[in-house]
């Protein structure tokens, strides 16, 4: 069985996986923003095309989360109808080994080998029958890509193989970062700009909490990108525990949106402030409710708590990307298993599960990076 594992090529976890929807990389921000809002995944493909298929390569990912850091720049507040015409390429990150071109016959061991050094995406060119071995010159070679949670969710397939390391707490494999981003929930939201930039790349998010480093909620990507790029707008002017009651649920309720615009007005804001105005007259980025009243008699109304209860399910998830995403924390205590923070990262479509004890002070956050760096080590015993 062990055997059996390490031998698994790339392609055995890219079957079912949809082709890579793709952007040059001379489009516009505004064409990937439209790209971004019709897909089923949060991010698009970034591609220095080239007329020779062979050439292209994919060379970056972009996501409404860097849009909306982009906008918050003040020069692109006061024209955020010049910033969109900006080529996409400005919100690729300057880091160099994010995305790895690899063949389907990668082995297991070796993608996740190149995960740990910092690969967030592994792009591997979908198997195709070639009738009469002849392929049109305007079709271009299909591609998917895998993430870490495509590799988490296909080793828990085996978890077995990995007793009894699977069932010790995480606290006693020494996989809790304490490392943290966090921000305290009266701060000004764009304090935390800079560490959702950084929690966007390291795949993690930033935590929401008290002078006592209570945890109260969080602001992560993973929700962001459900919302839409007017979301600049609440981040520059709203307090943190009210960007995560502004987001939640995937849409503000009118109360708040009255005060961004307000601010937006007093800043004197004015390109946002009309880009701002015509978005949420326009629905906003979602069918949320229309009034404060039906905001907090819906179902799923803000709940967000200074004592969220561990493990509680507190997202919308499914395999759509562009579920309803809210801004409570996923949790765990330091002696939860890994393989059951493992589940419970893969059951809500997050890369991370924040740590606290039972008073709900934070410790840290697990990774799916920290969890595979176990799972690689346990490797070495089973070759």
């Amino acid at each position: 069985m062990a055997v059996s594992l390490l031998s698994h090529e790339l392609s055995d976890l890219c079957l079912g996986k949809p082709a890579l929807r793709s952007l040059s990389i001379t489009s516009t921000i505004a064409e990937a923003l439209e790209v971004l809002k019709t897909s089923d995944d949060n991010f698009v493909s970034i591609w220095n095309c080239d007329d020779d298929e062979c050439c292209s390569r994919c060379v970056g990912k972009v996501c409404i989360v860097d849009v909306i850091c982009y906008l918050c720049k003040d020069e692109n507040l006061v024209s955020p109808s010049i910033a969109l015409k900006q080529p996409v390429s400005v919100l690729l990150p300057k880091i160099p080994g994010l995305i790895i071109h690899v063949e389907p016959s990668c082995s297991l061991l070796e993608a996740i080998d190149l995960i740990l050094e910092g690969a967030q995406n592994l792009v591997v060119p979908i198997k195709t029958k070639v009738f009469n071995n002849k392929r049109s010159k305007q079709q271009q070679k299909p591609f998917c890509w895998l993430a870490q949670e495509d590799i988490i969710r296909f080793l828990l397939s085996s978890i077995g193989l990995f007793s009894p390391i699977s069932s010790f707490s995480i606290d006693t494999l020494n996989i809790i970062s304490p490392n943290t981003l966090t921000i305290e929930y009266h701060s000004p939201a764009s304090a935390a700009i800079g560490a959702i930039s950084r929690a966007l790349v390291e795949q993690s998010s930033v935590a929401v909490v008290d002078s006592e480093r209570t945890l109260i909620g969080e602001i992560s990507p993973f929700t962001l990108a459900c919302c839409d790029e007017t979301v600049a707008a609440a981040l520059k002017t709203l307090s943190s525990m009210d960007l995560m009651a502004y987001i939640d649920c995937g849409g503000p309720p009118e109360e708040l949106v009255k005060v961004v615009s307000a601010k937006l007005k007093e800043k004197n804001m004015n390109g946002m402030l009309q880009h701002f105005t015509v978005s949420m007259s326009c629905g906003g980025f979602s069918s949320s409710s229309s009034s404060d009243e039906e905001y907090s008699s819906s179902s799923m109304a803000v709940q967000v708590s200074p004592f969220p209860r561990p493990g509680r399910i507190s997202r919308s998830m499914s395999y759509s990307a562009r579920m309803v995403r809210r801004s409570e924390a996923i949790v765990c205590h330091p002696k939860s298993s890994l393989v059951a923070v493992m589940i419970q990262a893969i059951a809500h479509r997050v890369n991370y599960v924040w740590v606290i004890e039972e008073d709900c002070s934070l410790v840290g956050i697990v990774t799916f990076s920290d969890m595979l760096k176990v799972v690689r080590e346990s490797f070495e015993t089973m070759a």
